[in-house]
């Protein structure tokens, strides 16, 4: 058996507190469900993160860093209407791959809110920058046009909500996805 570094079971952690997370959300996901789906005792999860808050914010962080990095790729040497429909083309990619990143992005926005009711501003801040980062990476490729980078994070959003609820390809809803001058963003 081949033993896994620190950093190679930190990322399993990772993984793993993601999918829970995902399914659980932050305050419905116990430590113990993370530990156990890694394979590790609860002691030794502690040894690499601080506590539940902090895998929690490593996971928005990765889920926010992988979605970057889709836009990113997709993108690349594209502008405006390109960037556009190579961005959205590949978002849905991700959701239809990989459901439990846009169930966990739904996660990370539940656990804020939670928090910033509960008067915790400071664990929203990483989200937030997060978020800050995944608005410039999409911002840029879109000329910069604050518009246009509203009306596709917003798609998104919506798009995250309708899978979210379930609703099939096909259904009516799904109409309405457009940027204005009628281009699918997602």
């Amino acid at each position: 058996m081949v033993r896994m570094s620190a950093e190679e079971r930190r990322e399993s952690v990772i993984r793993a507190a993601t999918a829970e997370f995902a399914r659980g959300g932050y305050h419905g996901t116990s430590t113990e469900a993370i530990a156990k789906r890694v394979g590790v005792s609860q002691p030794y999860l502690f040894r690499l993160f601080p506590g539940k808050r902090a895998i929690f914010l490593a996971a928005a962080e990765r889920c926010v860093e992988d979605t970057i990095r889709t836009f990113e790729e997709a993108a690349e040497g594209l502008e405006g209407e390109e960037a556009v429909a190579a961005m959205g083309r590949a978002y849905r990619q991700v959701i239809a791959d990989h459901p439990e990143r846009m169930q966990m992005q739904m996660q990370m926005y539940l656990a804020v809110a939670a928090a910033e009711a509960d008067g915790d501003h400071e664990f929203g801040e990483a989200v937030r920058q997060g978020w800050t980062r995944l608005w410039d990476t999409v911002h840029l490729p879109l000329g910069a046009d604050a518009g246009e980078t509203t009306a596709f994070m917003a798609n998104g959003m919506l798009i995250n909500c309708l899978v979210a609820m379930g609703f099939p390809a096909g259904h009516r809803v799904w109409a309405g996805l457009a940027l204005p001058g009628g281009r699918t963003a997602c």
